[in-house]
């Protein structure tokens, strides 16, 4: 396989950053509720912003990595402090900002994401 994808299997909620069919790192992730689910498919990262603040929540998404509609990977301090207690309004939240902050540096507008 070629190319660069973000790959996140919601039933093991994790991300794992592949490049040429080699996975490079993972981590942790959570998601959307039953209300507000995350979508599943293959899509492409079309923006990226690094001090992103939700215009519909007004709440911080540091790092966000966007693949469809507004949802986006992104870093999330609920997820760090609460963990799996509470959920996303359909974004991928990743609780390690280290993380999240090296995929942000990794990815590319135009990469894939895949969600399963």
């Amino acid at each position: 396989m070629t190319g660069r994808v973000v790959c996140i299997d919601m039933s093991t909620r994790t991300l794992l950053w592949v490049v040429d069919g080699k996975p490079q790192y993972g981590m942790d992730v959570r998601f959307g509720d039953e209300n507000n689910p995350t979508r599943k498919g293959k899509f492409d990262i079309y923006m990226k912003m690094k001090d992103c603040v939700s215009t519909i929540y007004h709440t911080p998404m540091p790092d966000a990595m966007f693949f469809s509609g507004g949802e986006a990977v992104h870093f999330s301090i609920d997820f760090a402090t609460y963990g799996y207690a509470h959920h996303s309004h359909g974004c991928v939240n990743v609780r390690d900002r280290a993380a999240v902050e090296r995929l942000f540096a990794d990815t590319r507008v135009g990469d894939t994401v895949v969600v399963y």
